[in-house]
């Protein structure tokens, strides 16, 4: 038996809508980052990007369990002295609620110049509206 690689054109793109309403962040972010790399597929292959769209809606409303939203920590670097900043869950939510799956997800996928052109696949939207109903992604529960 040969082993084959996918060609570019071979490899067939679905766009997929997840609802994060209600979903705890963790599990919803696996299933994510694997329709993201394309796990689920035949031809999928670690080193070559054989995954689909996913658009997320109602970011704002995603299940984070136990005492996550107060006890969870993110934090970023400015770039200056002293510039460490560090924002908990809450914070996070109320002012950019598409950040927390973007990073969770973001965590999940491995971390090499692959991964940085796959995570621009991912379309997370606050609310139930999204600008991507040409595409007419497949809902999955």
């Amino acid at each position: 038996m040969k082993t084959t690689l996918p060609r570019q054109s071979e490899i067939e793109r679905k766009w997929v809508l997840i609802d994060a309403d209600g979903q705890p962040l963790g599990r919803m972010a696996v299933r994510i980052a694997n329709l993201l790399r394309g796990r689920g597929k035949p031809i999928f292959t670690p080193h070559l990007d054989t995954g689909d769209f996913v658009v997320v809606i109602n970011a704002e409303k995603v299940k984070l369990t136990g005492r996550k939203e107060e006890q969870k920590i993110y934090q970023r670097f400015t770039g200056y002295r002293g510039g460490l900043r560090e924002v908990n869950a809450a914070f996070m939510r109320e002012r950019h609620p598409e950040r927390i799956i973007e990073l969770a997800v973001k965590g999940m996928l491995p971390g090499n110049k692959l991964s940085r052109q796959i995570i621009k696949r991912l379309k997370i939207h606050v609310g139930n509206e999204h600008p991507h109903e040409a595409q007419a992604p497949e809902a999955i529960g």
